[in-house]
């Protein structure tokens, strides 16, 4: 990485990581740890954080002695699309109420964290905010590219 990201380092790791997931790149495998800190110029907790995000996700799995390896032979819509996704689902409009993270977990069947980095993402890109006390509403609507 030569520039700072808004984003967050490990997030745009492992938008590309999912970008070479869905390309086929990594049929056999992902590269080393070692591989995608030289590969990305970042230190191993990015890529660890990276690689952890897409595992909350059901993207990538870690078999010990093995490696990360892509989960349950393909990829799944990432976690953050289907979030993004009930705000057209359920017809929400600027400041209408976001589901909470229970009921989030409960309908997607993930773990809190996994549901706690899909709304972070969302909430850094613009789309939800954190209303003191009321909890998350809508900010903006999803454009079309982030729309199935």
């Amino acid at each position: 990485m030569t520039e700072a990201s808004p984003r967050g380092t490990y997030l745009v790791i492992s938008e590309a990581l999912r970008r070479g997931i869905k390309a086929g790149e990594f049929a056999d495998g992902l590269p080393s740890e070692a591989d995608l800190m030289a590969r990305h110029g970042v230190g191993r907790n990015t890529i660890r954080r990276a690689l952890k995000a897409l595992e909350a996700e059901g993207v990538l799995e870690s078999l010990p002695g093995i490696g990360w390896r892509v989960a349950g032979g393909g990829v799944r819509r990432p976690l953050v699309e289907r979030m993004i996704a009930i705000i057209d689902e359920e017809s929400l409009t600027l400041g209408d109420a976001y589901p909470s993270e229970a009921k989030l977990c409960e309908r997607f069947g993930v773990s809190r964290t996994a549901v706690r980095r899909g709304l972070a993402q969302m909430e850094g890109t613009g789309l939800l905010t954190t209303v003191h006390g009321k909890g998350r509403t809508v900010r903006a609507l999803p454009t079309s590219a982030g729309r199935s």
